[in-house]
């Protein structure tokens, strides 16, 4: 079935993996029924395609920050001169940031020193924040609870306690196509618990692809899957969860 309204809240069509054919891709999009994208920056290189990208594409847009796995190699001068680029008209989001302690690609000192100078620069330019988290839910939370941004943790891989410490903030949800995955038990917990108004709808593209499409280069349509799955656990109706969904991203992005 096709769906209307699907608002993808995190995406990298930045990456190499669509360089043969990323205009295609995306004016494709459309006929699948997305009508917004959210292309994350993970350094300032990225962050400057994410830019390039909205200002191509009426329905992308764009957050910018430095992903934990790039701290390590990110200068303190790239994030002075990313202060600069948040003025652009479709920059709506400091991200991604956060950490991760699962590849500790960067020392988790750097990894906290990046994340919380982003945390207090979004609360200064009033953006929210998307928030990568992998393992390292105590940090996070307490860092999110000592600045209070607005924001999203995405592809959200804790339990449903630790979720209802995140809403708890005032913050939301985002899923994707791990609630599809074999024994996805802790993922569907927290897709059964999210109140309706705190949940949004993402693929982390061109990664996380959803059953049964695991494997294949990700895209925005395929959020198909993942929210017929929410939709399953939650016991409701597919497009209107997407709906729903949409209207959560609009309000937290100020889109």
């Amino acid at each position: 079935m096709t769906y209307r309204n699907i608002f993808d809240t995190h995406s990298h069509y930045d990456d190499e993996k669509f360089s043969a054919d990323r205009d295609e891709v995306l004016f494709r999009l459309h006929e699948n029924g997305v009508c917004g994208v959210i292309d994350c920056g993970c350094d300032k290189a990225s962050s400057l395609e994410a830019i390039k990208l909205s200002e191509k594409f009426g329905f992308v847009y764009a957050a910018i920050g430095v992903h934990p796995h790039e701290a390590a190699e990110a200068k303190h001068r790239d994030l002075e001169e990313l202060k600069t680029l948040y003025s652009k008209e479709k920059v709506v989001a400091v991200g991604e940031i956060g950490l991760d302690y699962h590849y500790d690609f960067s020392p988790r000192s750097i990894q906290l020193e990046f994340f919380e100078k982003q945390l207090i620069l979004a609360n200064e330019l009033s953006l929210p924040v998307i928030i990568h988290d992998r393992e390292a839910h105590e940090d996070t939370l307490n860092l999110l609870k000592k600045h209070r941004p607005r924001g999203v943790v995405h592809c959200f891989s804790g339990s449903a306690e630790t979720a209802k410490q995140v809403l708890r903030l005032g913050m939301y949800i985002g899923l994707g196509g791990a609630v599809t995955f074999k024994n996805a038990k802790k993922p569907l917990e927290v897709a059964a618990a999210v109140p309706e108004d705190r949940l949004l709808l993402e693929t982390d593209c061109p990664y996380m692809a959803p059953v049964p499409l695991r494997g294949s280069r990700c895209d925005s349509s395929m959020i198909a899957y993942t929210a017929e799955k929410i939709a399953q656990v939650r016991s409701c109706n597919v497009q209107e969860l997407i709906d729903r969904c949409r209207e959560n991203a609009k309000e937290l992005f100020k889109i």
